[in-house]
């Protein structure tokens, strides 16, 4: 490899040696600033100005973990429309506005499809009845 090539990343370099160096600067500088009083009110746990009780292990509802996947899963793919967005109107001019529009259109049935199908699922209640439908309440 030549030098003419190793310049290439010398700022690449010298921005990773000040981004480490801006790093240990603000750890060494908290640590020096810093003061350790421990008594047994600061060793509690805070949660919003309520006394703790009981352990931290507890269960939570699946629903929280589904509707934030879900929102997470459609909120990355409403970003990847954007760049479909900022190309449409050169596209167009070039002539392929109209096969842009058929790949952006079909990307957000495959959207609506997704959130039909989650809602039909019952995905999207916050909460959900356990009680039996009257149809197996017969059998």
């Amino acid at each position: 490899m030549s030098s003419q090539n190793i310049d290439v990343f010398l700022p690449v370099l010298i921005m990773g040696i000040i981004a480490v160096a801006i790093f240990v600067g603000a750890l060494l500088v908290g640590e020096l600033l810093s003061t350790r009083h421990p008594n047994k009110q600061k060793n509690t746990a805070y949660e919003c100005g309520e006394e703790p009780t009981g352990t931290a292990w507890s269960q939570f509802n699946i629903r929280f973990y589904v509707v934030g996947l879900i929102f997470i899963i459609f909120d990355v793919e409403s970003v990847l429309m954007f760049p479909i967005a900022a190309i449409f109107k050169q596209m167009n001019e070039m002539g392929n506005g109209g096969y842009i529009l058929i790949v952006f259109l079909s990307f957000i049935s495959v959207l609506l499809e997704g959130i039909a199908y989650c809602w039909k699922k019952g995905d999207l209640n916050w909460v959900m009845s356990y009680q039996k439908n009257k149809s197996e309440g017969s059998r």
